[in-house]
């Protein structure tokens, strides 16, 4: 039995100094996602809490035939995408920059390659908010969480191949809308 298996088993007999444990654990890799797929801080962190609040009311439905954190992960992107359906964002390059926050700079790089660096990162953020919420999610699954191919088909309930055959059309979509806002 495995350190997710023990502490889920204590959190499912009311110990929540156990399931605070699998909360530090998974806390930062679930508001990371949620960011991706929410473009925004705040609104990532309101969904994470929601998430873990929910995990541990319908912990006692958790039978372990997944990883925790594939159950986990599913609960925070339901909470995201309803989140994101209430209140469909606009997709700003200034807000996305206030929201998010400026990314890590290489101290030794060349000011105008971070700068074009920070630009680039800002138009594929601006361009991932703009695809549809299952394109978005799958691009968030692989490239931001860098979770394998069976992992994300165990994470959202698919077999591998439609894995694929989405991702293959989330990249295509996010290709033209990144090469439309290129050419504006």
């Amino acid at each position: 039995m495995n350190d997710d298996a023990l502490l889920v088993e204590r959190a499912q007999t009311g110990d929540r100094q156990a399931f605070g444990q699998l909360v530090e654990r998974y806390q930062d890799r679930v508001f990371n996602a949620l960011v991706g797929l929410l473009g925004c801080r705040e609104e990532a962190r309101d969904a994470a809490q929601d998430a873990f609040v929910q995990a541990w009311r319908k912990l006692d439905a958790f039978r372990g035939e997944a990883k925790f954190y594939t159950w986990l992960y599913r609960i925070a992107m339901n909470q995201g995408l309803s989140r994101r359906r209430r209140k469909r964002p606009v997709a700003s390059l200034d807000q996305q920059k206030e929201t998010v926050g400026a990314e890590p700079v290489d101290p030794a790089g060349d000011p105008t390659d971070t700068l074009a660096a920070a630009e680039n990162v800002a138009q594929v953020r601006a361009a991932l908010a703009e695809l549809a919420d299952d394109h978005r999610q799958i691009l968030v699954l692989r490239e931001i969480e860098g979770l394998a191919y069976e992992d994300i088909a165990e994470t959202l309930e698919l077999p591998v191949g439609t894995v694929r055959s989405r991702l293959f059309r989330a990249r295509s979509q996010l290709k033209e809308v990144l090469e439309a806002k290129l050419s504006e």
